[in-house]
């Protein structure tokens, strides 16, 4: 039995010594390359070779900088945190602003600035894939009078369906409505020249865009 303990002891020893030697291996080596690495871009800095030494920098950075987690190739990436917004298609089919690409153009970017606070990469990697539609775009007028009275109330109504994909997995239908209202005397969403009041249109698709993005945070819950 004392033999067997004293075989036991032997060996927990021996693999202790072995486990720091391997330890000290590694850090000798790490001190090696961490000193022929700077030796490296001493010459580098000599030789002139600037251009060589930036890209290299930037090659190190795009890769273990957490900065930079949205590339595919930095050891921070993760997918699941990526969406790419794939497209964003106007089917508004009446109206002034039916059909209209610049609209589509909009929603677009407001819908990536949403996700991008919230978070999250917008990778053409991502495993999330998301195609919106812009389904309803018009304004809705109140007119109220009372005595002598006269309000007119006018609100811009956005609504938008979304399909998020996981992986070409398409998951529930989104759909959000938003609106953004003024109301005053001679002001209207829609001016004389029959285009959309800007500021009313952007707030619409603004709330629009960001009730979106919180659905989506729900479906991926």
């Amino acid at each position: 039995m004392k033999q067997v303990i004293k075989s036991l002891h032997i060996n927990v020893d021996s693999l202790k010594e072995k486990a720091f030697t391997a330890f000290l291996s590694l850090v000798g080596l790490w001190i090696i390359f961490a000193i022929s690495f700077q030796m490296f871009f001493v010459y580098l800095e000599f030789s002139g070779k600037h251009e060589l030494q930036r890209n290299i920098v930037n090659w190190i950075e795009w890769r273990i900088d957490g900065t930079f987690k949205n590339n595919p190739e930095n050891i921070w990436y993760d997918a699941e945190d990526h969406i790419f917004v794939e497209s964003v298609e106007n089917q508004v089919k009446i109206g002034k602003l039916a059909g209209n690409r610049n609209l589509a153009f909009g929603v677009k970017n407001i819908l990536e600035e949403f996700l991008q606070e919230k978070g999250y990469g917008l990778s053409e990697d991502a495993k999330y894939r998301l195609k919106v539609e812009i389904v309803y775009l018009d304004v809705l007028s109140t007119k109220t009078n009372i005595s002598v009275f006269h309000k007119n109330e006018d609100e811009v109504v956005v609504r938008l369906k979304a399909n998020l994909f996981k992986e070409g997995k398409k998951g529930k239908d989104i759909v959000v409505e938003a609106g953004s209202s003024e109301v005053s005397m001679s002001t209207l969403i829609v001016d004389e020249g029959g285009k959309f009041n800007q500021q009313s249109l952007s707030n619409a698709i603004k709330k629009a865009c960001e009730s979106l993005v919180k659905q989506i945070e729900k479906q991926q819950q």
